[in-house]
């Protein structure tokens, strides 16, 4: 039993703890038990009002003495009350909260839920001085049992920030019972007939939470409000950071998450218009219309949470100074907070482009010489002036060709300063590099992407130009990958990649997860930080409000995405004015070479037959890349004329053929080869829309004959597996 209140009338409420149904009384007790005037059950809790204090009669033929304690109205009579529990905040914290809102917002009572897991005399004490010098009552109460979830950590721990970054993959704390969410349903119930039933107005308020300076009076409105009860609606509040040594106060907090997508949710209640059958529940009094009258408060969780770095309870790249709550820290707290820091953009971001802009690339290669001339010629004849590359570790003669390519004004050919063995993967360390480079510092727009990846404009005359021209203000575009499988080639041929390779994923393709990832030209603004593979990445929240941020159809993209999305969604993925075609495969024997020299990101992910059935797509065509062809031959037939550059192309082709050779003489290469070119794996690399994210994490084999090799599926046809762990690459 939670508790047993005698009341006024001598009827006893008996409150039950979680896990006691209503079902665990006897619905018709003898006459030796007191009488069940009215039983109820919430959330799995039994609340039962009894006739008088005899023993309460069980289902199973037992008695429980309620041992009723005598209600105590009379202390909070009249007074506008704040009700919330205390887990780790000291009685300084509690003294300010309480402060605050005598002064500011009336309340004259309070009712604190002391959850620490043993008694502590110096806190009790220090807020008993309090609640002397501000001349109000307040009472705190404890239970000798915890009242918090057996199975879940402290809500004082990291791990119960709502924001706090990698959440998800923190190795989980040890269950705290006694600071955990409540496990009791029925806890606002036992303080209410206890000591609130002849307050004149109440506040589910926890010690870390602040009514907001504006509106109307919080108490007031519930005297109001049609049923005596309204909602309270809060958003989380976080310092910029807390100076060195100091305990966290509530001026501290400065800032809130620009991107929060949910208040938490509470309530008030006059209790005297609300009624006796209305119960107190966690985040609402029952039968309190959606329409309800609201007030806003903030939850402060440097208090919430102590001790730990901003950082740690959310990401500082969603957090933006809020005037509100500076006002609050200076003119209700008298505190100087420090302030989240500001910089200017290097531009207008609400104005287009300069017609006449710089659009560079950055990239990273290794043994892509045969292909690279193609990339090149493609890039600069819609538009890209600056191609800025990374290579390590070439073996082909693509490195020696960049550096005839920049000695000839084409491109920037850089070292990249990634070194084996280091936590960082290599495309991660050259991007770092690339933003001290020339070319980046003056580019207007800039996008990270591979030699494997085609921007195709769809619209206008298919240059970046006609682009920029239709997205105006923007200031990112995604661009959605449209990945392209092998299209039954299975030799290499010296010819452009966009001319061969025609068959590829249609547009609404939700699985492998890959398939709609983007990669995002972006205006170069210090909106953000730093380049990311798929995005930029470190947003300065400042300036959150002047993105401008189009898919690839011209709409805007969410702000779900701001911070840190790389992949598309039914909802926002678009094809209509530009893609990324993504060549991921080419022929099979160019995809011996690529596995054979290893990945410029996941570099310790093997690519082989499951990497083919994920990103190589023939269920579709699109030819739309072709009418850039002439355009293209003509940018590379001008370049082809110059004997150095004619000859280095020539190298790297007879390179790969060699290496294409050597690994066929491989009997394991040779086996994979003519897997990747079976009869099987053609007719699976037309049926990725039939299957499940699990078929893709454990690889084709999982997929029966019966179905792999089935000309017919039904076009609704959908089949998955049961697979555990990491995806097997």
């Amino acid at each position: 039993m939670l508790d047993s209140v005698r009341m006024a009338d001598g009827r006893v409420r008996c409150l039950f703890g979680a896990g006691t149904p209503a079902a665990a009384l006897d619905p018709a007790p003898p006459a030796d038990a007191a009488g069940l005037v009215a039983l109820a059950e919430i959330a799995g809790a039994a609340l039962a009002l009894l006739s008088d204090d005899r023993p309460v009669a069980l289902a199973g033929g037992g008695r429980l003495d309620p041992a009723p304690a005598a209600a105590e109205p009379e202390i909070l009579a009249g007074r506008n009350v704040l009700l919330g529990s205390r887990l780790d905040e000291t009685a300084g914290q509690v003294g300010e909260w309480l402060a605050y809102h005598r002064d500011r917002h009336g309340m004259t009572g309070a009712l604190v839920i002391d959850r620490a897991p043993a008694p502590d005399a110096a806190f009790a004490a220090a807020l008993e001085a309090q609640a002397v010098r501000l001349g109000i009552p307040v009472l705190l109460l404890r239970s000798p049992l915890p009242l918090g979830r057996p199975d879940a950590p402290a809500l004082s721990h990291p791990a119960s920030a709502p924001a706090a970054p990698g959440r998800g993959r923190m190795t989980p704390p040890a269950p705290d019972p006694w600071r955990s969410a409540f496990a009791e349903p029925l806890i606002y119930e036992a303080c209410r007939w206890r000591f609130l039933t002849a307050a004149r107005a109440v506040l589910a308020l926890d010690v870390t939470d602040i009514l907001d300076a504006e509106g109307p009076n919080a108490f007031d409105l519930c005297l109001t409000a049609p049923g005596g009860a309204i909602r309270l609606r809060g958003t989380l509040a976080y310092p910029w950071r807390v100076r060195a040594g100091r305990e966290a106060r509530f001026g501290d907090h400065v800032c809130r998450q620009f991107d929060a997508s949910r208040d938490i949710a509470r309530w008030g209640v006059a209790p005297q218009l609300a009624g006796a059958g209305r119960v107190w529940r966690m985040v609402r009094i029952a039968d309190t219309p959606a329409e309800a009258p609201q007030a806003r408060f903030w939850r402060a969780m440097a208090i919430r949470v102590p001790g730990q770095p901003t950082a740690r309870l959310v990401p500082r790249t969603a957090l933006v100074e809020d005037a509100r709550l500076l006002a609050l820290a200076r003119d209700a707290f008298g505190h100087s907070p420090v302030r989240a820091p500001t910089g200017a953009l290097r531009g207008d971001a609400a104005a287009p482009a300069p017609q006449a802009c710089r659009t560079a690339i950055v990239t990273t290669m290794k043994n892509e010489g045969p292909f690279l001339l193609e990339w090149i010629a493609y890039h600069r004849a819609i538009g890209v002036t600056d191609i800025l590359v990374y290579t390590n570790d070439c073996t082909d003669g693509t490195d020696s060709f960049l550096d005839l390519l920049q000695a000839r004004g084409l491109c920037h050919h850089r070292a990249n300063p990634w070194r084996p063995g280091g936590s960082e993967r290599p495309q991660h360390v050259a991007l770092q590099a690339a933003e001290d480079e020339p070319a980046i510092r003056d580019a207007d727009w800039l996008i990270c992407m591979d030699v494997d990846e085609f921007i195709n404009v769809k619209i206008g005359d298919g240059s970046l130009a006609a682009l920029y021209a239709a997205a105006g203000e923007a200031n990112l575009i995604s661009l959605t990958w449209r990945l392209f499988g092998d299209s039954g080639i299975a030799a290499f041929a010296d010819r452009p990649v966009i001319a061969q390779f025609d068959r590829c994923a249609p547009e609404l393709v939700r699985k492998p997860h890959q398939a709609w990832g983007f990669k995002t030209l972006f205006r170069n603004l210090d909106i953000f930080r730093k380049f990311g593979v798929h995005r930029p990445k470190g947003l300065n929240p400042e300036h959150w409000e002047k993105i401008r941020w189009l898919n690839g159809s011209g709409r805007p993209m969410p702000q779900s995405v701001l911070r840190n999305g790389w992949r598309s969604t039914a909802s926002t993925y678009g094809y209509d004015w530009v893609q990324l075609n993504h060549y991921a495969v080419r022929s099979a024997e160019s995809f011996l070479v690529k596995r054979d020299r290893g990945r410029v990101n996941h570099v310790d992910r093997d690519q082989g037959v499951n990497y083919w059935f994920r990103m190589s797509h023939n269920a579709d065509r699109d030819l739309s890349i072709r009418r850039m062809l002439p355009r293209l031959e003509a940018e590379l037939a001008r370049l082809l004329a110059d004997p150095g550059i004619r000859a280095a192309h020539a190298l790297c082709v007879e390179r790969h053929r060699a290496n294409i050779a050597e690994l066929m003489a491989r009997p394991e290469q040779k086996a994979l080869y003519d897997e990747l070119t079976g009869e099987r794996m053609a007719q699976l690399t037309r049926k990725q829309r039939h299957f499940g994210a699990a078929v893709f994490a454990a690889g084709p084999h999982v997929v029966p004959d019966a179905i792999a090799l089935d000309p017919d599926l039904p076009a609704d046809f959908f089949f998955t597996v049961e697979h555990a762990g990491e995806a097997n690459h």
